[in-house]
């Protein structure tokens, strides 16, 4: 394995690959890598010739008031897993090579990024969209692999990929959970024991939903306030937004008579946790 800093020589080493053409896998990350990362590698290694991984905290992503400063850093436990899980190349880049003196080129993927998270995160996901242009323009991947349960990252991500014509696959895998039911998550390092526990009541509200669906409720509003009760129950557990969206423009629906996403951000003292459920499938009642 090898961890390349300089964005021009890991694209020369890809040329390589990209003449003869051997598929290359990417699964963009931040570090402090876990099981649901290594769940995309796996499946990049299953589907690809070359695995490539970066690490990169983006501070483009991050508010004046949130934690890049703070952002878990695990560096060598994180090339340990690469190592094992089979990667290929490791991008590894500093900030400063990233965004050079003068930066001033961003992406912005509209409507899509001004809600849910983009509400109380405004700039995020043009940081996101931005990075994640920069990095397949370096790597110029074949299949590109993310989790999710960032939801509607991957969807803005889609729609930049095919707005721009990046000719790069996009694959979406499923949330990894704890055994408890918490979705993995490198900011779950931030939570107490406490906390953890107060955290399992985002799966539990999904479970709710899915369930109140199952046994006919279509109405969104009563699903929405179900949930809402689940998680006032729970104190400190503060509730940014719970959503019943479609999939592919996340436009609020008020009857689920259609393929769906719930979607909901706590925060639990000082951390933000989002989560999600997919429903597939509904039948008429």
């Amino acid at each position: 394995m090898k961890v390349i800093r300089d964005p021009g020589r890991l694209n020369k080493l890809l040329n390589g690959p990209r003449r003869s053409a051997r598929s290359i896998g990417f699964v963009p990350t931040m570090g402090a890598l876990h099981f649901g990362h290594l769940s995309l590698i796996k499946q990049a290694r299953q589907d690809n010739k070359i695995v490539v991984v970066s690490i990169f905290v983006n501070p483009a992503q991050f508010g004046p008031k949130e934690d890049l400063n703070t952002y878990p850093c695990t560096l060598r436990n994180d090339f340990a897993l690469c190592r094992k899980a089979g990667v290929d190349l490791v991008f590894l880049p500093d900030s400063k090579v990233m965004y050079l003196e003068g930066f001033s080129s961003f992406v912005n993927v509209e409507k899509l990024s001004d809600m849910l998270c983009g509400v109380t995160r405004p700039g995020h996901f043009r940081g996101v969209a931005t990075v994640m242009a920069k990095l397949l323009n370096i790597v110029a991947p074949s299949v590109l692999y993310l989790g999710q349960k960032d939801a509607q990252q991957a969807v803005i991500i889609k729609k930049m990929v095919r707005d721009l014509n990046f000719p790069v696959k996009v694959k979406v895998m499923p949330t990894v959970r704890e055994k408890s039911g918490l979705a993995m998550s490198s900011r779950n390092s931030y939570l107490n024991e406490g906390q953890k526990l107060k955290a399992l009541v985002l799966s539990k509200a999904l479970c709710l939903a899915k369930s109140l669906i199952d046994h006919g409720q279509r109405d969104a509003s009563r699903i929405i306030q179900r949930m809402k009760e689940l998680i006032g129950r729970k104190k400190q557990v503060i509730i940014d937004y719970i959503a019943i969206v479609d999939l592919e423009e996340l436009k609020v629906i008020k009857k689920i008579n259609r393929n769906c996403m719930i979607c909901l951000a706590v925060k639990i003292g000082k951390v933000r946790l989002i989560d999600n459920a997919f429903i597939h499938k509904v039948a008429d009642v």
